[in-house]
């Protein structure tokens, strides 16, 4: 993609890579004289953190920040979504009847004991799904799922969500939490035998009736933030629209399966055997500040 937007621009893009925390923490400490123009993160509470490092600027509200929807960008300007990702539970096909679960707050039910696999607390993908529920029904409710689902852990958590599906479909838990674009890459994985292993799973599009407590579900987004002291600013942007473009939504759907935040974008056939579902109507904004009582509820409750 990078390289595409060089040829069409004459902008030549250097990419530096790593681990999110490592990478804001380089940019905080070198102040004025980082040579990051963007930083590009996956999951709201990175991009919120960002901003509240203050290692972040307002867009020029004109240009990619007027591409996307108010509720998948920050409201002073300080980040955007380049894509979404949904967090569904996700089962083994014909190990049981489904319509036992029609939200994610039956998986805190006694019925559910020693039946689910996901990852760790330290996952800023689990605080974010938290921080969510925090939003849409307050600490309480959330503190109290929280330890029934803990209770109904089939195993202290451990790797990422590709071994979250992967212990699913060895039988070790009845049902996992993952991201949908890692089962979008096990399908498309030139591995026969993780290509075997995701043909087997099955999506639970959860919360979709209208009464349900938490009605939709959760939608995560990758984005990408202006440094303060940036030396290449409408550079920079120019980059963020091409990755708004149709084309390089239609490249971040086939290629990383994950979900354009452009309306009218072809859908991998990946995503699309996923089906259709609704989202939770929340601003992205709440679900990073509410991290850090997402991370003391989830240790309250035992979640380790």
């Amino acid at each position: 993609m990078l390289n595409e937007f060089t040829q069409q621009s004459g902008i030549k893009v250097n990419l530096v890579t790593g681990k999110a925390d490592a990478l804001l923490t380089r940019i905080k400490s070198e102040g004025k004289f980082t040579p990051a123009d963007l930083v590009l993160l996956a999951d709201v509470g990175r991009l919120v953190r960002a901003k509240q490092m203050g290692i972040t600027q307002s867009l020029n509200k004109d240009g990619a920040y007027a591409l996307v929807d108010a509720q998948l960008r920050d409201e002073d300007g300080h980040w955007i979504a380049l894509t979404k990702r949904a967090r569904p539970i996700m089962y083994k096909k014909g190990s049981f009847d489904t319509s036992s679960i029609s939200s994610i707050l039956d998986l805190a039910k006694p019925e559910f004991a020693n039946s689910i696999c996901i990852r760790s607390s330290n996952n800023i993908y689990n605080q974010s799904l938290v921080s969510a529920m925090i939003e849409l029904q307050g600490e309480e409710a959330t503190l109290q799922w929280a330890k029934g689902l803990v209770s109904n852990f089939a195993r202290t958590p451990k790797g990422g969500d590709r071994d979250q599906i992967k212990a699913m479909i060895a039988g070790e838990c009845k049902v996992a939490i993952a991201n949908t674009y890692y089962l979008g890459g096990m399908l498309a994985s030139k591995d026969d035998n993780e290509r075997k292993i995701a043909e087997q799973v099955g999506v639970l599009w959860h919360d979709q009736s209208a009464d349900s407590q938490l009605p939709g579900v959760h939608v995560n987004v990758s984005g990408a933030a202006l440094t303060p002291f940036s030396k290449n600013k409408a550079q920079a942007e120019a980059l963020l629209s091409f990755m708004l473009s149709a084309e390089s939504q239609k490249w971040y759907a086939e290629v990383n399966h994950e979900y354009p935040v452009i309306d009218g974008v072809e859908l991998s056939p990946q995503l699309s055997s996923f089906g259709n579902f609704n989202a939770q109507n929340i601003a992205l904004e709440k679900v990073g500040e509410n991290n850090a009582k997402a991370l003391l509820l989830m240790d309250k409750a035992g979640w380790k």
